[in-house]
């Protein structure tokens, strides 16, 4: 079974929270915290990387936080995951087999079909 780091969890729950606000507000990594029940360090941190990769701005202050960098249409769950995850399936590159397994075509469609249902879904369809 494929399993999703609880960092792509709660990033991509952290990404809807803002996209259901569709507001240009920021909101506050305390607020996105205790509504959404992550850690605030870990939200933190996973915010920060979300900023790296242009999904979300942030801004400094008291009434600073975090507000999407582009319309919910155009952020997909891939590039979400994608921002936090080094990879989405199987990593063969480790294995000293890789170049002669028989299995690794296994993982290749597993990781194509988990990457294209996760470009089908943008965080607009995640809030209708």
């Amino acid at each position: 079974m494929f399993k999703v780091s609880k960092k792509s969890q709660y990033g991509l729950r952290a990404m809807v929270y803002l996209a259901k606000k569709d507001s240009k507000d920021f909101f506050s990594l305390k607020d996105i915290s205790e509504k959404e029940n992550i850690p605030f360090d870990f939200l933190e941190k996973i915010m920060s990387e979300l900023e790296k990769m242009k999904l979300v701005k942030a801004k400094k202050g008291i009434l600073g936080g975090y507000v999407l960098a582009k319309k919910p249409e155009k952020i997909t769950a891939k590039d979400i995951v994608s921002a936090l995850e080094n990879t989405t399936a199987v990593d063969c590159s480790f294995c000293g087999k890789s170049k002669k397994c028989s299995a690794k075509n296994v993982w290749r469609k597993i990781d194509a079909a988990i990457n294209k249902t996760l470009k089908s879904i943008t965080l607009a369809n995640l809030i209708r």
